[in-house]
């Protein structure tokens, strides 16, 4: 019988040890999580019971209101004026699916939160209110990219290369944020499920490409392998190889060829504009596995970029070791293909780096943000995240861009009057009916960048390239972007990206 007893009392002990361990974890380690989690009914209410504070563009459109339903007294709903055109970024607030996007970073300044008191009665009883944040986006040149992308699955980001500021970043699939802001649960769950669904390419609506997604660069990768050499070996910069169609690989029976089985050669600069694999190639097995990796690395790949944009992934480049064996990869790996792959953002950042003399800035959306006064409560510093290149180094790679624009392979993409630093960029991958991920990276004025831009159109057929497919897009977004610095509508003077 005392056996018994004390097994019971044993059992009891040990459940009161279990008890007291995920109170614990609960009230210590999870509490943060659990506070701030979507689906914390805390949350929920607070989304229809009270006004959220506004989200603005960067040109003073709203962006993100609340706005009383007749669905009772005192409840409120989300209402987001531009739809699917901003959707992807400034998310939604929803009764049943909690936050997303920016709607979710900034949710702490756009719930009802204790203000700092301002007086000694406010010190005395405390005064609670909502914050608005204004933003670095410009819903025209989302417009831009939405005309350009026409329908298509890809997306588009443009970076001020000074400061971060993203002025643009639009992703297809999109989708409506309306009906998840509703309290009605068949109408919210139906959108829910459709927004998860993914396409016939494998994208989900909710699924941001822009900074969701990765795919190989192709050749505007070059630009990091030509960063590698002018870091590493600037040797090789005059070092000339062989014109070549086809170039055999080290340690196998493989060949690489040039895209439309063309013959080129000479040095970096005479390679560049005309994007020449088989050169590159030698290039890459040149500068090696552990330049690359690093030049790579420096850029930002692996790692996730510090944007205030959840879900956002990182690029991916082997690390130097994987190549001691693989030295065909190594070649391959050096014109942005086989384990390559990185997100347009990234690609933009690489692009903006280059033009803003070797600093990467931190890529952010958030401006300012606002109190219930009308001032401003906080305003966005800016930061560097990474310092690839030297402003020497990043010069002697800025022309051979302008090349590439001028007379190299997105001749005639942009209009003249556009000072453009450009690379294409076209990645096999090897499906039978829609066979490349086409790119294009670029940044202008040349001389002195304020817009950097990249890109990508994935799983478009054989025949395509970065210039026939990715070069309408970014020439109407580069001009756009320009055109709103100085004052003029975003569409600008092309009657193409005015469609």
């Amino acid at each position: 019988m005392s056996r018994r007893l004390s097994i019971l009392a044993s059992v009891i002990l040990l459940l009161f040890v279990v008890v007291a361990a995920q109170s614990a974890n609960l009230e210590f380690f999870r509490a943060k999580a659990l506070d701030n989690s979507p689906i914390n009914p805390r949350n929920i209410i607070d989304t229809t019971n009270a006004p959220r504070g506004e989200i603005v563009a960067a040109d003073g459109s709203i962006l993100a209101h609340s706005v009383l339903t007749g669905a009772g007294q005192g409840v409120y709903q989300r209402e987001y004026p531009f739809g699917r055109l901003t959707s992807g970024l400034v998310g939604f607030a929803s009764p049943i699916y909690g936050t997303w996007a920016l709607e979710a970073q900034y949710n702490n300044y756009l719930v009802e939160h204790a203000q700092p008191p301002q007086s000694v009665e406010q010190l005395l009883a405390p005064t609670t209110a909502t914050d608005s944040i204004t933003l670095t986006l410009y819903p025209a040149l989302e417009r831009v990219m939405a005309t350009a992308l026409a329908g298509r699955d890809g997306a588009a980001v443009a970076i001020d290369p000074k400061n971060g500021d993203i002025l643009g970043m639009f992703s297809n699939p999109t989708y409506d944020p309306a009906p998840l802001t509703t309290s009605n649960f068949k109408s919210a769950t139906t959108a829910w499920k459709l927004d998860n669904t993914r396409d016939a390419e494998g994208f989900a609506p909710l699924g941001e490409v822009a900074t969701q997604q990765t795919f190989p660069p192709g050749s505007t990768f070059k630009i990091v392998t030509t960063s590698a050499v002018v870091v590493s070996n600037p040797s090789l910069l005059t070092k000339v190889y062989p014109s070549l169609v086809t170039t055999k690989l080290p340690d196998t029976d493989k060949t690489l060829s040039n895209f439309g089985f063309t013959k080129c050669g000479g040095t970096i600069a005479e390679m560049l504009p005309p994007s020449c694999d088989t050169g590159f190639a030698l290039v890459g097995l040149d500068v090696g596995g552990t330049a690359l990796s690093s030049a790579a690395d420096s850029f930002g790949y692996d790692e996730i970029p510090p944007i205030d944009l959840p879900g956002t992934v990182a690029s991916n480049f082997p690390p130097a070791s994987y190549f001691s064996s693989n030295l065909p990869i190594l070649a391959y790996s050096a014109i942005g293909q086989e384990n390559v792959r990185t997100t347009a953002l990234q690609n933009a950042l690489v692009a903006a780096a280059v033009g803003n003399g070797g600093v990467e800035m931190t890529p952010h959306f958030l401006n300012t943000v606002i109190g219930p006064d009308g001032k401003i409560v906080r305003r966005y510093k800016p930061s560097v995240w990474k310092r690839p290149l030297t402003a020497a180094e990043a010069a002697q790679i800025v022309p051979l861009m302008v090349d590439v624009a001028k007379y190299g392979t997105a001749e005639g993409v942009f209009p003249a009057n556009l000072d453009v630093a450009a690379k294409t960029g076209t990645a096999q991958t090897g499906t039978a009916s829609k066979d490349t991920d086409d790119w294009m990276i670029a940044f202008a004025p040349a001389s002195d960048p304020t817009i950097a831009v990249a890109v990508v159109l994935p799983d478009q057929v054989v025949s395509a390239t970065g210039a026939t497919v990715a070069g309408p897009v970014i020439s109407c977004v580069l001009e756009g972007a320009l055109a709103i610095e100085e004052g003029q509508p975003a569409s600008g003077t092309s009657t193409t990206c005015a469609k």
